[in-house]
């Protein structure tokens, strides 16, 4: 079971990696109305994007502790 929550926080970062990831890129390029958030704040896309990264870092490692 707990490899299980590893690969499920795992996947689920990189979703919010990658939807913040676009918006940013989106945004930065001028591309307001194709962003998946529409762009509201560059800050907060960093963020997130940082925090998701610290999360699928944090559960790769733990994943690969319990093998």
């Amino acid at each position: 079971m707990p490899k299980a929550l590893c690969l499920i926080s795992l996947v689920a970062s990189i979703l919010v990696v990658v939807l913040f990831f676009a918006d940013l890129v989106m945004g930065l390029i001028g591309m307001q109305d194709l962003a998946p958030l529409r762009s509201a704040s560059t800050l907060m896309d960093a963020v997130f994007i940082l925090a998701g990264a610290v999360l699928i870092f944090m559960s790769w490692t733990t994943y690969r502790q319990q093998r």
